[in-house]
């Protein structure tokens, strides 16, 4: 059975593709979970006018990343935090953290996008990256000093 999916599918398809997939797995799971519509010629139709819209979407989401990307290279984010004689923090700087601070230099990023493999827990600097698009990515300069 032709469907055309109407969101993205692990492992089956992307937004807008028509993929062929078994009858029970598009009745029992993709049309309940409004994932896929079936391929008639006037869905086929309305999927096409969709994708000149996402398509034109994209291209601004794009733009806007490059600009917040931007300024966000040029941003050097400063922490103070409570730490121990060796520099080991008493706590840590989050993804939570830097998005706040971010939001507070008047740039909003997502903080599932702020790329942190884990919290900061010691006293220096560092460089963040953030994922703003597919193929758009920030860095991020981050300060932790020691709160006197």
């Amino acid at each position: 059975m032709k469907v055309i999916l109407k969101e993205d599918v692990k492992n089956l398809g992307r937004m807008g593709d028509m993929v062929n997939v078994k009858t029970g797995y598009a009745r029992n799971y993709l049309f309940p979970q409004g994932l896929a519509i079936e391929a008639s010629e006037k869905n086929v139709r309305q999927v096409e006018a969709l994708k000149k819209q996402l398509a034109l979407r994209a291209i601004k989401q794009k733009e806007d990343a490059l600009l917040a990307a931007g300024r966000l290279n040029e941003m050097a984010l400063t922490f103070k935090a409570k730490a121990g004689e060796e520099g080991k923090l008493f706590g840590s700087v989050t993804a939570m953290d830097i998005e706040e601070a971010i939001k507070a230099q008047g740039v909003a990023v997502d903080r599932k996008k702020i790329v942190l493999d884990e919290p900061i827990k010691r006293l220096g600097e560092y460089t963040v990256n953030i994922k703003l698009y597919h193929d758009v990515t920030a860095a991020v300069k981050v300060v932790v000093e020691a709160e006197e």
